[in-house]
């Protein structure tokens, strides 16, 4: 069984992180923290590539809530009906849309709350937004955090809300606003699911994963 690794050995996981990457960037597409909150959102059930070859043309031309508004619902679902979902999402994203303007003056809150408010917007989201935009060294926990915060020991727990709560408790504060960006990579291109590559892993002899791949 995994145990949650020590404050030393995280540091010096984070440490090779950030010497191989100093400013790791999120791979969904934006051109403001409206358009990242509807790709995020967008994003649930999708991989990032799918939604960003959704979201290039429907963001030229409705990159504001009014925007959005004006093409309305069935533009919304025109351009993203290659993702999952898409007539739901369609839906959130219109609504979500009319509260930013009739509620929010157009503009994104930088409150956790006020973004979980919004249809289609969850925790996981609106932790997004406020790392991504505000700059809020909040926790967005995805199947790859998850997976990789308990294979490795750097934050273990049974739910997404008890591997926010260990990333935050375990992983020093200097890097904590890069944190998430991190883990996502590592999971999505390194400690991949199926059959991680712990050849290639920069955190190989830290990790506690029992049947490393090597």
């Amino acid at each position: 069984m995994v145990k949650q690794l020590d404050y030393h050995t995280i540091n010096e996981i984070f440490s090779r992180f950030e010497a191989a990457e100093a400013e790791p960037k999120g791979e969904l597409e934006h051109v403001n923290a409206f358009t990242l909150v509807v790709a995020v959102a967008l994003s649930a059930q999708a991989t990032d590539a799918g939604v960003n070859k959704a979201t290039r043309e429907l963001f030229k031309i409705a990159d504001t809530p009014q925007k959005m508004l004006d093409l309305g619902e069935e533009g919304v679902t025109e351009h993203i009906k290659t993702i999952g979902l898409f007539r739901q999402k369609a839906k959130n994203v219109i609504k979500l849309s009319r509260i930013l303007v009739d509620e929010y003056g157009g503009e994104v809150p930088a409150s956790r709350a006020a973004l979980q408010s919004l249809p289609g917007v969850g925790r996981k989201t609106a932790n997004v937004v406020l790392n991504m935009w505000f700059k809020y060294p909040a926790q967005a926990v995805d199947t790859h955090i998850f997976r990789v915060g308990n294979r490795t020991g750097i934050a273990v727990g049974k739910n997404v809300d008890v591997v926010e709560r260990a990333i935050e408790d375990h992983i020093p504060a200097h890097f904590q606003q890069h944190a998430h960006h991190w883990l996502i990579l590592h999971g999505r291109y390194t400690c991949v699911a199926r059959k991680p590559k712990c050849a290639a892993c920069l955190i190989r002899d830290l990790c506690q994963f029992e049947d490393k791949n090597l």
